[in-house]
């Protein structure tokens, strides 16, 4: 089994000196590799390496990757700029004095930009690429948190579509087997159906019927639609155990299974044929649901 979801979930923590922070990864599916950041201002080198190094490991989905920062040791992560406060105060003053105003609360003047800000980190270049450093390596983690998880989801899928396949041959065999293929059966059902018709009093033409019945069976012969089944289900099985995203190749797959069924029901000369193809079709569509997650 190599397999893997494209739908996932990681999560690591740190702490680097008086910063703490936490990475929350979090993966759905996707056509193509869609990455999208969000991090505190002037950490841009932390994502840059952070998206190569996702980008390295990961084949298709959209990943969300958040960094949340703030300050252990009960450090403050915000704090009052005492110039733009005062200023606002003076306004609010101003304005009081001309019209009358209910004074806002403290919640409101916190609210009003500039107010409040985040606290600065003031370190130098080496201090800065420490905790950058450290950043990344949290990354890591929580990116190989993430990998397990749609490793694991991976592992469900891989089951899932393996039975659908075994289904998908199953049905193939009894299609294979099924005795109303052959220009001898179809000549019995002609027969029958020209008995039928006439009461019993038709005077059949063996040779007639004979070459009627080859006829049907020429335009109603699927042995290359069954053989084609059988090549895909050969394929489907091979990409079940690569070692490398398969979710592209399997949905073209898919698409080749159902238009095998689809055929084999429109060539169908019989009520067991024609239901076999319909069960061919509702395996197919619950494989197409289950790949579309595949990574």
């Amino acid at each position: 089994m190599a397999i893997s979801s494209m739908t996932g979930y990681g999560r690591s923590e740190g702490t680097f000196e008086d910063r703490s922070w936490y990475w929350e990864l979090r993966s759905v599916n996707g056509r193509g590799l869609d990455l999208k950041f969000r991090l505190p201002n002037g950490f841009d080198v932390v994502e840059q390496t952070c998206r190569k190094h996702a980008q390295s490991v990961l084949g298709r989905g959209n990943l969300q990757c958040n960094l949340s920062m703030g300050f252990s040791e009960g450090r403050p992560a915000f704090s009052i700029n005492e110039a733009a406060l005062t200023q606002a105060l003076a306004h609010i003053s101003a304005i009081g004095n001309r019209v009358e105003v209910t004074p806002p609360t403290a919640a409101e003047v916190l609210a009003m930009p500039g107010v409040l800000e985040r606290t600065a980190d003031e370190r130098d270049a080496a201090g800065l690429e420490e905790l950058s450093l450290a950043l990344i390596e949290s990354f890591r983690e929580a990116l190989q948190a993430l990998l397990e998880a749609r490793r694991a989801e991976g592992a469900h899928l891989h089951k899932v579509v393996s039975g659908l396949v075994e289904q998908i041959a199953g049905l193939t065999q009894q299609a294979v087997d099924n005795p109303a293929r052959t220009p001898e059966a179809i000549q019995v059902r002609i027969r029958k159906q020209i008995s039928l018709l006439s009461g019993g009093q038709a005077k059949l033409d063996e040779e007639r019927l004979h070459q009627e019945a080859m006829l049907i069976a020429t335009k109603a012969d699927i042995q290359e639609e069954l053989d084609r089944l059988k090549a895909h289900i050969a394929a489907a099985i091979d990409l079940l155990n690569q070692e490398q995203p398969v979710g592209r190749k399997f949905d073209f797959l898919t698409q080749e299974f159902n238009r095998e069924a689809n055929t084999l029901c429109s060539k169908s000369n019989d009520a067991n044929l024609t239901k076999i193809g319909l069960a061919l079709k509702a395996v197919v569509d619950q494989m197409r649901e289950q790949i579309q997650n595949i990574e």
